[in-house]
């Protein structure tokens, strides 16, 4: 989105402030069973580009055409990647590439279109977020580290730095440059949640903030440029960086009202941001220019839901429920 042209945000930006909108369910999803008697909601992840969206299920990812009139999405995918024995956790869409980091402690990597596809073994727990950019994956895990991998020629699945993150790792982002990436970590076994290292060496650059409360975990982090970014976690807050001003403090902070951790965010590249709170489907909207909030949706009712993930384009958000894929249409 940050690449939308400024009449498209503007237009975009215009539709939310007057709530302008019509929310649909486009698919829904069943339980999926972990042992007799017992079952456990998805935790769905998703992308987004021109013509397809990339959601997962359970071990797979799935790719669903766009309607052509903004209708939603054909109900059938049009595409299945597959590759991995336990659920898919986080995935990045890159360069007609998919690759996804799983349950089972591996990363896959899939070309769009085409057979190709590449399975190794990654960490030694879940591979709980990746981000693949410039030939270069990086991923983050439950067994506390973050790895730099290879996908050169004749190196593929190379590991070229393990970083020891004294916690488990819950996102992780390549900076637009490709010179670093940022971990966001669940602030138990370490002091800052947010820290940057060099892709060069492996090593530490710098620790964003201080004075984090132990817990205060970093579920989903952003670049919006280089030296712009966005965070946000369990102790409620969106936070705003800007490393040119200041690794210490960040340049503005929202806290979300009803004191609910928060799962993901997303920008437009311009004042506008969504959050995804982690109790009843709530999607937020904020201008960066506006204390509070701007608009709120709730998307699960009775059953309570996190928002694991959302996306959005110049005209519709997409949020991933445990149960559900909900859309909010802007042209309404």
């Amino acid at each position: 989105a940050a690449g939308v042209p400024v009449k498209e945000r503007v237009k975009v930006s215009r539709n939310w402030r007057h709530g302008r909108c019509r929310r649909e369910t486009l698919l829904k999803w069943k339980r999926k069973q972990v042992a007799p008697f017992s079952s456990t909601f998805l935790m769905p992840w998703m992308e987004l580009d021109g013509e397809y969206l990339y959601l997962s299920q359970a071990e797979n990812i799935e790719a669903y055409r766009l309607c052509p009139d903004s209708t939603g999405l054909q109900r059938h995918p049009q595409a299945i990647f597959s590759g991995h024995q336990e659920d898919v956790c986080r995935f990045v869409l890159v360069n007609s590439h998919v690759v996804s980091g799983g349950g089972d402690g591996n990363i896959v990597l899939h070309k769009i279109r085409g057979s190709y596809s590449v399975k190794f073994s990654a960490h030694e727990q879940e591979v709980n977020c990746v981000d693949f950019q410039g030939g270069l994956i990086v991923s983050g895990s439950r067994d506390r580290t973050a790895k730099v991998w290879s996908l050169s020629a004749g190196r593929v699945g190379q590991c070229l730095h393990t970083v020891q993150t004294e916690d488990r790792v819950w996102s992780i982002a390549i900076s637009p440059l490709l010179s670093s990436f940022v971990t966001g970590t669940a602030c138990c076994g370490h002091t800052s949640p947010l820290r940057i290292w060099d892709f060069e060496s492996g090593h530490l650059l710098t620790c964003l903030g201080t004075d984090f409360h132990r817990g205060a975990g970093v579920l989903d982090v952003f670049y919006e440029t280089p030296s712009l970014l966005l965070s946000c976690g369990y102790d409620t807050y969106i936070r705003y960086w800007d490393i040119r001003t200041s690794t210490r403090k960040c340049v503005q902070e929202w806290e979300e009202p009803h004191d609910s951790a928060l799962y993901c965010i997303r920008s437009d590249g311009n004042h506008m941001i969504a959050s995804g709170s982690s109790y009843y489907g709530v999607v937020r909207l904020w201008d960066k220019r506006q204390t509070r909030c701007l608009q709120s949706f709730h998307l699960s009712s009775p059953t309570s839901s996190p928002v694991y993930c959302l996306r959005f384009s110049t005209t519709h958000l997409y949020a991933a429920l445990a149960s559900a894929l909900h859309v909010l249409d802007f042209t309404a």
